[in-house]
């Protein structure tokens, strides 16, 4: 294939991170020539083995071999697919990076659309999967979870989860994941100043191997959400969190006292009383926490005193 050839400065890395695929590798990177063949660009294929035990890396080895065009990496164990995606982009030597899932339920011949959509001026393309081919409980909690989420970040967008799509390379080196920050990369890309864009695009359903998902996945993903809001929302003003939070809490407690102590008045006996020690609980926690948001401000006020590259373009 002509404009698979190895190239120091392709202009497209596609990265493909992947645990326990072995059956299906093979037959996507077919497809995913097929797709090529008719794009004029020069194109690389990164495949990131992210700990697997079912021969993939093998199948991966013989394909670095048969095509000039794939490169391989083989991380040391299993580290998650933020930590696969991040190895994949450090090694990608392409202007524009796709990234699509190694179970081939994303269809390949759908790339030109993603690339397409990028040039109406966006930095970053993600696919919407509008007709999912999952088990239905997993299209309703990630459909559960993407409402959420657009919700709170603003980002509007129906299937953050998907792991499809496109990306200029500034994209990339402006984001550096961990945990399963994978999910929020549009979020995280909306933050730096750069343009956000999805397309509809088909999804297949599994043939081959078993899916990673599961219910764990769902939580960690909520509790991510929670990181990624304090990142973005309240990165340079984490006193708008805590200390509304502390003050709610605070509040609360100092109300649930002044009612104890009307009643005290009054002649009531409330020293044995729970709800004394849940008052004062919350006016204690409330007050911590309002100390953790001037404790954060006086953090990012010294941090900040280092310029962080915001400009996008100079003139003149």
């Amino acid at each position: 294939m002509a404009n698979q050839e190895q190239n120091p400065h392709p202009d497209i890395s596609i990265v493909i991170p992947l645990l326990n695929e072995a059956e299906n590798i093979g037959d996507l990177h077919k497809a995913i020539q097929a797709a090529l063949d008719a794009l004029p660009h020069s194109t690389e294929i990164i495949f990131v083995d992210d700990g697997s035990d079912d021969g993939s890396f093998a199948v991966l080895e013989q394909l670095s071999v048969q095509h000039s065009a794939v490169r391989v990496l083989k991380l040391r164990r299993n580290f998650g697919k933020s930590t696969a995606l991040m190895a994949g982009f450090r090694a990608s030597r392409g202007s524009v990076i796709l990234t699509m899932d190694g179970d081939l339920q994303d269809v390949p011949e759908e790339i030109p659309m993603l690339l397409t959509k990028l040039d109406e001026g966006f930095d970053l393309v993600s696919g919407w999967r509008t007709h999912r081919k999952d088990s239905f409980t997993k299209v309703v909690a990630s459909r559960c979870f993407n409402a959420v989420t657009s919700l709170l970040t603003g980002v509007k967008l129906h299937d953050f989860n998907s792991g499809f799509k496109a990306y200029r390379a500034a994209v990339i080196r402006e984001i550096d994941l961990y945990g399963e920050m994978h999910r929020f990369i549009p979020v995280l890309a909306r933050y730096k100043g750069f343009r956000v864009g999805e397309v509809a695009v088909l999804h297949r359903a599994r043939k081959a191997g078993k899916s990673k998902y599961g219910a764990s996945k769902l939580f960690a993903g909520f509790f991510d959400l929670l990181t990624i809001l304090l990142l973005t929302r309240y990165e340079g003003k984490p006193l708008h969190l805590f200390g509304i939070t502390g003050l709610i809490l605070a509040l609360l407690g100092l109300a649930i006292n002044l009612y104890l102590t009307i009643n005290w008045f009054l002649g009531a006996w409330i020293g044995k009383r729970p709800l004394l020690i849940l008052g004062v609980l919350l006016m204690v926690v409330g007050i911590q926490f309002i100390f953790f948001g001037l404790l954060a401000e006086i953090i990012i006020y010294l941090s900040s005193r280092e310029p962080r590259e915001v400009v996008e373009r100079e003139l003149g």
